[in-house]
């Protein structure tokens, strides 16, 4: 089985026995999924995958997806990182004030109470546009492995339909990895 990679058009009996063998190590790698998420998975879904997995595309489209939203993790945990320690340092700057406040004026209490609420508001309000930027990038991603053909994607965010994704990346992942490690890739 040495003359997979590539595999285009050109060899139909090439192209069958790839097909053969994708469909069969995709049906022992569901094999450790869930049975919930197994029996959602027929002989048809895993032959589609297969044959969309064939010429190594997909592959490469999902390793750059993978890329990309590893690049935009960090981005997005630094930026949290840099919100965090400005809310702590505005929160110590406001606790500061407020005792300085106190000292010469007792009705400061109220004053201090919004600008505590503010500040929580602001600090919640960035981190719902990180949730928002990462929900994006999901998105991005469906759109991506569906219009390249493969199986069981779009655009979703039931948690289940989700699952089923993140399940059939895994299988892919764990698939190429298991191709190029025995050198057929």
């Amino acid at each position: 089985m040495d003359g997979y990679p590539g595999v285009t058009g050109g060899d139909s009996t090439q192209q069958q026995e790839r097909h053969y063998y994708l469909l069969s190590e995709l049906q022992t790698l569901v094999k450790g999924l869930p049975s919930s998420f197994q029996q959602r998975l027929s002989y048809n879904t895993l032959s589609d995958l297969a044959l969309a997995l064939i010429d190594g595309t997909v592959y490469e489209i999902v390793q750059g997806l993978l890329d990309i939203q590893h690049l935009t993790e960090k981005n997005l945990y630094n930026q949290r990182q840099k919100l965090h320690c400005e809310h702590q340092a505005l929160k110590q700057d406001l606790a500061r004030k407020h005792k300085d406040a106190l000292q010469s004026c007792k009705s400061h209490n109220l004053v201090t109470e919004i600008l505590t609420s503010l500040l929580t508001e602001w600090y919640c309000s960035m981190l719902l546009k990180i949730v928002a930027e990462m929900d994006q990038k999901v998105i991005d991603q469906q759109n991506t492995l569906e219009k390249a053909g493969v199986p069981g994607f779009y655009i979703t965010t039931n948690p289940q339909e989700l699952t089923m994704q993140m399940n059939l990346l895994e299988l892919m992942l764990k698939l190429q990895q298991k191709e190029s490690q025995s050198g057929l890739l």
